[in-house]
């Protein structure tokens, strides 16, 4: 792993109040497609544990194709306000990692276990 870079931890910490206002849920992902014109974006119809859909856009396209993302469980963040992506609003963040490796930028989608329902918080 000598290869491996990450960048360097926060100085800085987040009081207990203002991390827990943060609303972490698993998300299905029910589709994923490439959103046109663009060539990072994907657009992601999601099961939040709702009675509603949710769309998030994210970044990621040069590290997955959508059709392998469809079926998977991950990760959002739910409570930030919609962003307007390419003219459609963007309504959360999934959450991924990344890191250097031999200098190039590796992403990972934080997947997790299919038996874990939609909606189900973190903490």
């Amino acid at each position: 792993m000598e290869n491996i870079e990450i960048e360097e931890l926060f100085d800085e910490y987040v009081d207990f109040d203002t991390f827990s206002k943060s609303d972490f849920r698993v998300v299905r992902i029910k589709d994923c497609v490439a959103v046109p014109k663009s060539t990072k974006l994907l657009q992601f119809t999601l099961d939040d544990g709702t009675e509603n859909e949710r769309t998030i856009l994210s970044g990621i396209h040069m590290y997955y194709e959508p059709e392998e993302l469809i079926g998977k469980n991950v990760i959002a963040i739910l409570n930030l306000p919609p962003r307007k992506m390419m003219g459609i609003d963007s309504c959360g963040m999934l959450m991924s990692s990344v890191y250097q490796e031999n200098g190039e930028e590796r992403l990972n989608l934080m997947i997790v276990d299919d038996n874990i329902p939609a909606g189900a918080k973190l903490y």
